[in-house]
């Protein structure tokens, strides 16, 4: 997959002394005593060792909050140039909330590596799945994109190079499992997060598709890509519509996951608009500096499906990549427009801005005809998922079982997603005097809305209902603020594990 140099992750049971590297990492607990500083948390038999960081830390100050991160010298006596301090906070007892912790403290030190060679990261494990996520905070955290830089410049440093996970109480085969995924995992955040970080004059709706042809090679996943031709014989007029005013065709991808005696089906709809300027509708020129990231929900479904075939879940999924750029030209599609969607019915387009739910629901209508037992899309949908969670809380709505297993796929997995409702009375805002629905409702509750025009297009081909859950990452899946704990600037790869974890789930039978 498309990344950068990924880390190199391994697991020891041996005693810190033994096991050379520049950098160890320690976390750093808030104090209890009110007086501000932290508490090193240290391994078992190395307080007389390690006492000099202790008493630096003091000397520092170092509270121990999120994303506190301190470098001391190594002690003499320790094959360790540095001692990075991460502060992890009050590292709750629960599974989900400590996990995440320890990602987040990791991953926060991990960025402060960059340009070295090598880390022992001995945080507290107590379990496998402490050990499980301090491997995967390092691999998340571990990423720099260098991609459209020349290769002389140097502003940008390799990300650390490897990690040794301290786990001394942990099973040899339990910490092969945690090691495995967190590597496939943190390949698959990583090539998302490149995917969107790709100027939108590289990546376009066929470039893309190209990659995912790319990407897929060696693996047991195979792509189909429909172009403007095949959309046209298909009915695929969403797609057709929303990318009809640039030189740069759309695409249909879907890639297909199916492993013998798959316990279940899964279909991933993701919006891939390479770039939006909102068609006709124009957005301002401040909003469309980070449009690049509007094809997010499509990036993370490309490399959702590659995780887990990667991962050999048990689970048949199909993803469908949605690929359009939204220009204005004379070609472009007009407000008022009607267009017709896969499957017959019909759409006023009365704001070219709101075109991810035209894409979304031809892929939609496309995904149902395969009578998956869940069809779960995501997308960069809305502002308003902004104004009503923020920008690190994605929105999670539609059928209520599969809402539920989508947010709690996301708890397990450390991202932050929030089970929203579909209110009935939003609905009769998109109705259309002149065709059978429009692409914009009632402006409060806009978030809402898009989720009840998608529910419109869920459907089997023989008219059963297909579970369903509509995921808007507009805010979570690009950061433009500073980095901070295994979260970069930039492309965020937000869904990705959610999706993957639902899978897992699914796998267990337990979504």
């Amino acid at each position: 997959m498309l990344e950068p140099r990924g880390i190199e992750l391994t697991a020891t049971h041996k005693a810190l002394g033994r096991t050379p590297a520049h950098a160890l990492v320690l976390g750093v607990a808030k104090g209890q005593d009110g007086d501000g500083s932290g508490r090193v948390l240290l391994p078992a038999g190395e307080q007389r060792r390690l006492a000099p960081v202790v008493e630096a830390a003091a000397a520092l100050r170092v509270k121990g909050a999120a994303d506190e991160v301190t470098v001391v010298p190594a002690p003499s006596g320790l094959p360790f140039t540095v001692v990075v301090l991460t502060g992890v906070g009050a590292l709750p007892a629960g599974t989900a909330e400590r996990a995440e912790v320890l990602r987040r403290a990791v991953g926060a030190a991990v960025r402060r590596l960059a340009g070295t060679d090598s880390a022992v990261l001995a945080l507290p494990v107590d379990s496998e799945q402490d050990a499980a996520a301090v491997a995967e905070g390092a691999a998340l955290g571990a990423f720099a994109f260098a991609h459209q830089r020349a290769a002389t410049a140097g502003s940008v440093q390799d990300p650390l190079a490897s990690a040794v996970v301290h786990a001394p109480g942990v099973a040899r085969a339990a910490l092969g499992r945690c090691l495995d995924r967190a590597a496939a995992l943190g390949r698959g955040v990583r090539a998302a997060r490149t995917l969107v970080d790709l100027s939108p004059n590289v990546m376009y709706p066929e470039a893309v598709a190209d990659y995912a042809r790319r990407a897929a090679r060696g693996t047991k996943v195979s792509v189909t890509v429909l172009a403007e031709k095949e959309l046209a014989k298909g009915g695929y007029g969403g797609l057709l519509g929303v990318g009809q005013g640039s030189v740069h065709g759309p695409r249909l991808v879907k890639l297909e996951y199916a492993p013998a005696r798959a316990a279940k089906h899964y279909a991933y709809v993701g919006k891939g608009i390479t770039f939006d300027s909102g068609g006709l509708s124009l957005k301002p020129p401040a909003s469309m500096m980070t449009m690049k990231s509007d094809m997010a929900g499509a990036a993370a479904v490309l490399a959702t499906v590659l995780t887990a075939a990667e991962l050999g879940l048990p689970v048949k999924v199909t993803g469908w990549l949605c690929l359009a750029e939204n220009l204005p030209s004379s070609t472009a599609t007009r407000p008022g427009d009607v267009i017709t969607i896969r499957g017959g019915r019909t759409v006023e387009v009365l704001n070219t801005d709101a075109e991810g739910r035209l894409v979304l629901a031809d892929g939609l209508v496309a995904a149902c005809e395969e009578a998956p037992d869940a069809v779960v899309d995501i997308a960069t949908l809305t502002g308003a998922q902004m104004v009503a969670l923020g920008a690190r809380t994605f929105g999670i709505m539609g059928d209520e079982t599969v809402r539920a297993a989508v947010a709690e796929a996301a708890r397990a997995a450390g991202e932050d997603g929030w089970p929203m409702p579909l209110p009935e009375h939003l609905r009769p805002s998109l109705d259309s005097k002149v065709a059978d629905l429009k692409n914009i409702g009632d402006k409060n509750g806009g978030m809402l809305v898009a989720g009840i025009f998608l529910r419109e297009f869920v459907g089997g081909g023989d008219g059963a209902r297909v579970p369903w859950a509509h995921v808007d990452i507009a805010g979570p899946s690009f950061n433009e603020g500073s980095p901070y704990g295994y979260t970069p600037a930039e492309g965020t790869g937000a869904g990705v594990r959610t999706l993957v974890r639902l899978l897992e789930d699914a796998a267990a039978d337990r979504g």
